[in-house]
């Protein structure tokens, strides 16, 4: 049988330059390519070490350890112990997941099951079935850029769920708790109070409001509806907020005065004082992962409670 040194270790080479990449792209760490090309190279040399005497030494998982030292310490340097723990066992996650993926995608394609005259057999190979190059030449690539698109999906995910706080808002003896988005795109202002408005799904203030206000929130101009008799005790703590949309006219977002506002923040309840709700027709996330949009003014603004 013939074997092509040369093509095994360039593909080693290039795998093992892909599997220091998405480390990188992991640990969001800086990419120097020199490093990378050299730790691809000392990780493609154990290929070259296979076919020589040392053959038995290298296939130790010592030595296996050391190799891979080796290639943390070129591609990324030392510059604390935890910073290349954190690249080793990265480096190691990221070969374990593309690896794995590639034997988990090769049998999921195999049928080892066949009907033979009427009869269910089934077979394997003994030493295993072996992984085609053709099939890691193509699928290492895909479930690479799986891989990176996932883990991507994962920090935005994170990101977004770090700003994700508990709310709890109190109207006239009744209180809900929600879910709030921290979001600095968020600047509506009362303007003449100048007061901070977290923005609220307005289905989840149902049970808690009386449905004329659903009915004000409807009119394109309710600033007549406001002191409507069947309101009442409501009237006064009703806003309407100016905003616009980017290519459509100025419209107005009804607000309401709570009469307390807590958010829990850092793993502290934080009371605002001075801020109003307003009712979003829509649904503000679409998997409901939270059901309001906290104006970052609050969060500065607030107090913190005591234990007390």
């Amino acid at each position: 049988m013939t074997v092509y040194l040369d093509v095994i270790w360039l593909l080693n080479f290039c795998f093992d330059g892909l599997l220091l990449w998405l480390t990188a792209v992991m640990l969001k760490r800086n990419i120097i390519w020199w490093r990378m090309a050299a730790g691809a190279l000392i990780g493609s040399l154990m290929v070259l070490l296979m076919f020589t005497p040392f053959s038995l030494y290298v296939q130790q998982p010592f030595i296996k350890l050391l190799f891979s030292i080796l290639i943390v310490f070129i591609s990324f340097g030392f510059k604390r112990f935890r910073y290349f723990l954190e690249n080793l066992f990265t480096f190691y996650f990221a070969t374990f997941m593309v690896g794995g993926g590639l034997i988990a995608v090769h049998y999921f394609l195999q049928n080892e099951i066949q009907m033979t005259k009427g009869t269910l057999t089934t077979y394997s190979f003994g030493t295993g079935d072996p992984v085609s190059w053709l099939f890691v030449l193509i699928g290492f690539p895909i479930l690479w850029l799986f891989s990176r698109k996932r883990i991507d999906g994962i920090r935005e995910k994170k990101i977004r769920f770090d700003s994700i706080v508990d709310v709890m808002l109190a109207f006239d003896g009744v209180s809900i708790s929600l879910k709030g988005l921290i979001d600095s795109g968020n600047q509506l202002y009362d303007p003449i109070t100048k007061t901070p408005v977290m923005i609220v799904s307005a289905d989840e203030m149902k049970d808690v409001l009386p449905p004329s206000l659903f009915e004000i929130m409807k009119l394109q101009n309710g600033l007549t509806s406001l002191y409507d008799e069947q309101i009442g005790k409501w009237s006064h703590r009703l806003r309407l907020i100016p905003y616009r949309v980017i290519g459509k006219e100025q419209r107005f977002l009804l607000a309401v005065k709570p009469d307390r506002m807590m958010i829990c923040y850092e793993a502290q309840w934080l009371n605002v004082s001075k801020g109003l709700v307003g009712l979003n027709e829509m649904s503000l996330s679409t998997d409901g992962e939270y059901q309001c949009i906290i104006h970052p003014k609050m969060i500065q603004t607030g107090k913190r409670i005591s234990a007390s």
